[in-house]
């Protein structure tokens, strides 16, 4: 019995020897190294094509990689995805989708006019008459505050920012919904009153007689 003591006493003096000797700089070794090391990919990162694909049909003979989220996906505390597909009957459903957000506060309304100021003052100017500085080199930039656009539904509205509309291209991948949902709030306050509006229209029309 003492002569097992001994030796096991011998062999746990070695192991701490040995063991206090090794290279700390150096991990031990790795047991399903590909499991613990695995490849790391950049979503947008330029691949390797003889590799990898965008394409679904060649999914086959490349590792297929569309760099794009699955369907449906929300990220966290965005609003949920305007369902309508881009189409002439979109545009028109699109008048009977509500404002998500109710109103906003004095600070939502402030964060709004700066977005309306980076990008949409650039064509529509600062109070949407379409008097911004690229107003006289673009043409069809759209007066806001005319009856027909303070008549505009706020899911028509929020439709032509989601996918552009003639001169005007989308700001999807700019700005996210709620962005474009309270844009449509600050626009409004630039507009005049919906009966104000119809006053006008009507004065315009008695004039043309």
């Amino acid at each position: 019995m003492k002569k097992i003591a001994i030796i096991a006493t011998l062999i746990l003096s070695m192991a701490v020897v040995l063991i206090s000797c090794k290279d700390k700089r150096k991990t031990g070794s790795a047991y399903m190294p590909d499991m613990a090391y695995s490849r790391a990919f950049e979503t947008y990162a330029s691949r390797d094509s003889v590799i990898f694909t965008t394409d679904p049909n060649d999914a086959g003979h490349k590792i297929f990689y569309n760099n794009l989220p699955p369907v449906g996906t929300i990220k966290r505390g965005e609003l949920f995805p305007f369902s309508l597909p881009h189409d002439s009957t979109s545009y028109i459903l699109s008048a009977q989708v509500k404002n998500p957000i109710p109103s906003l506060t004095g600070a939502e309304l402030e964060e709004a006019g700066r977005l309306f100021n980076i990008n949409c003052a650039i064509c529509h100017g600062a109070t949407a008459i379409a008097n911004g500085p690229l107003s006289g080199r673009i043409g069809a930039i759209a007066n806001l505050t005319l009856p027909q656009y303070v008549a505009m539904a706020d899911g028509t509205m929020f439709y032509s920012i989601t996918y552009g509309l003639r001169n005007m291209g989308s700001y999807a991948s700019q700005l996210d919904r709620k962005q474009r949902w309270m844009l449509i709030h600050y626009i409004r306050t630039l507009q005049p009153k919906a009966a104000a509006a119809t006053e006008v229209k009507t004065d315009s029309a008695a004039t043309k007689k």
